[in-house]
């Protein structure tokens, strides 16, 4: 299978350092770097991407967007959006809401479909964010149709996660972040440009990084097993079941984002092979 090649600049990349999203102080020049090929023609990249907080999936999510030029498709958004535009499920989304509930499955896969029938998503994929969070919305997924090509796990240990998280420092004027070990100021708590202090936000205490994780392990974690079970089933009315990678979250930005592309163009191309064996 002959894919073409693509390159992308080393600088989109430099202001993120080892510790998966902590910006840097200064980005050097760009770079042209080589990177996995792009799509063979007709091939989709329609994508959920798991892992814990901390893990750096907003940042992948902005790779794989950015490689293979597909929308990020965020819950929150689409409720936003559909309590401003007055929709039906929009709606009835706000009345939940405004009472103080939890938005119900059933509107939120309801919002899903009509997302998913908008022009930007008819191209070369989707990739969603935050959603789904729960087996049952998976199961939900599966039994709507929802296309889902790829399901890409993030895995970083929970002590990596704690470290990353609770060493962040942030200058809260400029947004610039900082990393007690992996990326310090020049002189310790103080912003390299200003001098005013460098604050931790209340998201990055240990103690409520390692609340999240415990939600994490225990409403979302498990969808790790349940894709990891379906993608080993056989094609059920024409459809595949989504590939399942796992990269490790550990190294550089720039390694997981090369670990991820090459899973997925792996993928790509043993389906485009087994197809024109057929």
């Amino acid at each position: 299978v002959r894919l073409s090649s693509q390159v992308v600049k080393r600088s989109h990349v430099q202001s993120l350092n080892k510790m998966g999203g902590c910006s840097s102080k200064a980005a050097g020049p760009a770079e042209v770097i080589e990177v996995a090929p792009t799509l063979p023609h007709g091939r989709k990249v329609r994508c959920i991407l798991l892992g814990p907080p901390g893990s750096g999936k907003g940042t992948q999510a902005k790779f794989i967007c950015e490689k293979y030029e597909i929308p990020q498709i965020s819950t929150g958004d689409m409720l936003r959006g559909a309590v401003a535009q007055g929709t039906a499920l929009g709606l009835a989304a706000k009345e939940v809401m405004d009472a103080g509930g939890l938005v119900s499955d059933d509107i939120i896969l309801g919002l899903m479909a009509e997302r998913l029938k908008l022009p930007d998503c008819q191209g070369n994929g989707y990739l969603f964010d935050g959603f789904p969070r729960t087996v049952a919305q998976a199961e939900s997924l599966t039994r709507d149709r929802v296309p889902v090509d790829y399901v890409v796990e993030i895995n970083v240990p929970d002590a990596a996660i704690i470290k990353r998280m609770a060493g962040r420092r942030v200058h809260l004027a400029s947004g610039r972040t900082y990393h007690v070990e992996h990326n310090p100021p020049a002189v310790a708590d103080k912003d390299d440009e200003t001098g005013e202090p460098l604050v931790q936000r209340d998201d990055d205490q240990e103690e409520t990084v390692k609340e999240r994780l415990r939600v994490y392990h225990e409403q979302t974690k498990p969808l790790v097993a349940y894709y990891q079970s379906l993608s080993k089933k056989a094609p059920m009315n024409g459809a595949s079941p989504p590939v399942y990678v796992k990269v490790d979250g550990t190294g550089d930005v720039e390694d997981v984002r090369d670990q991820i592309i090459a899973s997925v163009q792996r993928a790509v191309v043993q389906a485009e092979e087994a197809e024109n064996t057929h």
